[in-house]
């Protein structure tokens, strides 16, 4: 093998810091001319793709909804579909029903809570007078999670029920012709209306440590409780509806009464969002919330929401409360105050703000619903109303909200007015009354603990819930045939499902090469392909002006005979990393790679190391962002890209396309087990520094590994824990060769529980009776390619003579 100090100075030679347009390129290529850093190029261009796909998916979403207007009863049932995968993405489950709920064991009594039947039930017997009687109250929502709040019961006949969905960080300016959210439930108590206030998950750190509190982090509980949720197929907003309609739940009785749901700041989104989810929900009114909701990727990562954009924005979901009754207010003053957080030394917090939409983009997105369901002004059950501002010729707001649930508005009109103190607002009056904030803070304490521990259960019964899904994959027969045949509905699933997959065609590749390495045994060449969606050059210029490509470093060897064709391994980089980086030694002095794909040329092999793109940082994480509610991942780029990678590859005269490996470190490890399941050139897998039990890894609030308490946000994937863990990625991949090289020092994981998931690995092979196509090789050593086991397996199933 060359030495280091040789080759740096063939590379230098080569001029790797700035490379000559005249650079000879690889033969029947053309030549590559991009000049500066190509990876941050890839990223770019990337995002610019993202936004262009964002904003085509306005007009897309329309090949999802087949409404029918014949009747309200045909509409509500031809939008049944997009209500059930509304539900899927929020991951919102119906709460259970009363006959499991009141097996609950009541939790210990603390500031004063009270037993309670499994219906809504008081917490302490006192009550808060705000100009009405609020008394602090509970509901079941699972069989192991309560919901919290006030109620406002008046005396005698309760005409209707009001569900205020309240964000306490959400407030706007009063002037003189608008109500304070208090006032409309003030006048609605009046005119015998039921009132619940409901808090949101709320914005402290408290409670967002991990490893028994050894990791405190500045994430939010919303951010903290959706990162764990997301992965199980959950979410905070989807937490927040299922605590609203556990409320619904129990206030559902043999008379049906009407009732509303209103919501201010992100309170109105949840709101909004059981509105268009529940039809028992007669009135929605939503509060400085309603908007355009394509730039969901600035906002805090609670609303990081799996797959809505691509068929939903607040029009679309307008169109599933109609024909109900929809009240939105633009609160044009509304703002949002700062949350003070616990100071920690782990801020792995996602970027994020929130916004109020101006009043031109709420009726701009109103007008877009009007024109998605314009029957319903005929039909007269639904309206779209410009709601809290009270100028000549408006009603107020609780004067629509009461008309609707069919209160006299007269009453209304004779209600006495709130006293002086309820204008400061419900949260601000809370505060005055110690007994109730005390117990408020109690409540919102225990609420982020039970969320936290209903997902934690959720991941260990995950197993469980893989194992049955996985029933209909043929293992029983011991054919690994069959059992490859049985795999075409689980990748379908992986890829469209879970990955997330673009519906482009691969363009011709129109490879783009240059000669950048030349040393005694082989040549480098930086290799540029095309995927798809590359827009038009710009004029004169060979550049795309967004659109996705592939980049990365082929080593061809020098012995090669004529005719002769050589397997090849892909030798992937980790995190930020670069494909020199597998090549080079790293002149910093800490060389994780070992420079295995240079190692791996000298032995004979074509090698080809591709730059993925996560790379960047928080660039390439607001990437995942954008993707995300797209139903896309960064997996729906690197995917394509590694295909039309490993198709050119097997075009090559010199390669064996029978014969192409992949070997990846780190995030090259996650690449190992999502890649080869789905690209079928790849005959084989290693994947070094990254298997683990992946569900564990991801969810848990207990392992130190943990990335709940990193700044790796974008590692979750939306209900991976249900469809796949590692070893079932591992399983599409089979009957293929499948290597896992392990580190005992390595701390993105223990082996423990990296030898429980490859023991399922190992299990599956022998039932197929191919044991000997699989392994695992444990080192004294840390995060870094080892390089014996592993290039021992490449030269066995690759096929090709292990040299000196």
């Amino acid at each position: 093998m060359l030495s280091r100090v040789t080759l740096i100075a063939i590379v230098f030679c080569c001029g790797v810091s700035g490379w000559s347009h005249a650079a000879e390129p690889l033969a029947g290529t053309q030549p590559l001319t991009w000049e500066g850093d190509l990876s941050v190029r890839m990223v770019d261009d990337l995002h610019k793709f993202a936004d262009r796909e964002t904003a085509a998916s306005i007009e897309r979403r329309a090949r999802h909804w087949q409404r029918d207007f014949t009747s309200p009863e045909a509409y509500d049932k031809s939008v049944a579909a997009n209500r059930t995968r509304l539900a899927k993405y929020l991951g919102v489950k119906y709460p259970p029903p009363p006959e499991t709920v009141a097996r609950v064991v009541e939790p210990p009594r603390e500031a004063g809570f009270a037993a309670m039947s499994p219906a809504v039930s008081l917490l302490g017997d006192e009550e808060m007078t705000l100009g009405i009687p609020f008394r602090f109250v509970r509901w079941p929502v699972h069989v192991d999670v309560w919901g919290y709040g006030f109620q406002a019961r008046p005396k005698g006949t309760i005409k209707a029920t009001a569900i205020f969905v309240l964000d306490e960080q959400f407030e706007y300016e009063l002037g003189t012709r608008r109500q304070s959210i208090l006032d409309v439930a003030t006048s609605l108590y009046a005119a015998g209306c039921e009132v619940f206030f409901v808090p949101i998950i709320d914005r402290s750190n408290a409670q967002s440590f991990v490893a028994l509190g050894a990791k405190q982090t500045n994430q939010t509980h919303r951010e903290f409780i959706h990162r764990q949720a997301f992965e199980m197929g959950r979410s905070a907003l989807g937490y927040d509806v299922d605590t609203v309609r556990g409320l619904l739940n129990s206030r559902i009785g043999t008379e049906k009464q009407p009732i509303a749901v209103l919501g201010t700041g992100v309170g109105g989104r949840v709101a909004l969002l059981t509105g268009a989810l529940d039809p028992r929900v007669d009135v929605t009114g939503v509060c400085g919330a309603f908007g355009p909701q394509e730039t969901l990727f600035e906002r805090p990562l609670d609303h990081d929401i799996w797959g809505f954009l691509d068929e939903f924005g607040d029009a679309e979901l307008a169109s599933l409360v109609v024909p109900r009754h929809l009240i939105v207010d633009v609160a044009t003053g509304g703002k949002y105050r700062g949350k003070e957080l616990q100071p920690t030394k782990v801020h792995g917090a996602a970027p994020g703000t929130l916004v109020v939409p101006t009043s031109e983009q709420a009726h701009a997105e109103i007008e877009r619903a009007l024109k998605l369901a314009p029957v319903q002004r005929e039909w007269k059950l639904g309206a779209i109303v410009d709601g809290l501002t009270a100028d000549a010729g408006t009603m107020s707001f609780s004067s629509e909200v009461a008309q609707r649930l069919g209160l006299s508005p007269a009453t209304l009109e004779t209600a006495a007015p709130p006293e002086a103190g309820i204008w400061k607002g419900f949260w601000n009056a809370l505060q005055e009354a110690d007994r109730f904030a005390e117990a408020y803070e109690t409540a919102q304490a225990e609420t982020v603990r039970q969320w936290i521990e209903h997902t934690q259960a959720l991941m260990r019964e995950s197993e469980f819930v893989r194992k049955e899904w996985w029933k209909d994959a043929d293992r029983k027969s011991r054919d690994p045939a069959k059992w490859q045949a049985s795999l075409t509905g689980y990748k379908h699933y992986f890829y469209n499902e879970v990955l997330g997959r673009f519906e482009y065609d691969l363009l011709p590749p129109n490879a783009r090469t240059r000669l950048i390495y030349d040393t005694p045994k082989y040549r480098g060449y930086d290799v540029v392909l095309d995927v798809f969606g590359v827009a038009e050059k710009e004029t004169g210029k060979d550049e795309a002006a967004g659109g996705v490509w592939a980049l990365g470093t082929l080593l061809v060897p020098k012995d090669l005979m004529p005719g002769e064709k050589r397997p090849v391994v892909v030798c992937q980089h980790g995190l930020e990393g670069k494909p020199e980086d597998t090549i080079l030694p790293n002149l910093k002095g800490s060389n994780y790679y070992h420079m295995f794909a240079a190692r791996l040329a000298e032995r004979g092999f074509v090698v080809f190391s591709p730059q993925n793109p996560y790379i960047g940082k928080d660039h390439f994480r607001q990437l995942v962002r954008k993707l995300h509610p797209l139903k896309k991942t960064l997996w729906s780029v690197i995917v394509p890209q590694q295909q039309q990678i490993t198709d050119w590859l097997a075009s090559l005269e010199f390669v064996d396309p029978t014969r192409i490996g992949f070997y990846g470190l780190s995030y090259g490890g996650k690449t190992a087990m999502r890649v080869p399941a789905l690209v079928d050139n790849y005959c084989l897998s290693i994947c070094s520094g990254d298997f683990n039990e992946w569900i564990r890894k991801c969810t848990s609030v207990r392992e130190p590994f943990s990335y709940m308490g990193t700044h790796e946000y974008e590692m979750f994937e939306f209900d991976l824990g249900h469809t796949f863990n590692y070893a079932e990625m591992a399983y599409l991949i089979a009957p293929r060769p499948f290597m896992v090289e392990r580190g005992h020092r390595d701390g993105v994981g223990v082996d423990e529980w990296v030898s429980y998931e490859y023991a399922k690995v190992r299990m599956l092979y022998a039932d197929l009776k191919i044991p000997e196509r699989t392994e695992i090789e444990y080192f004294d050593g840390p995060h870094e390619i080892h390089a014996v086991g592993t290039f021992d397996f490449l030269h066995r199933h690759l096929n090709w003579p292990a040299k000196e």
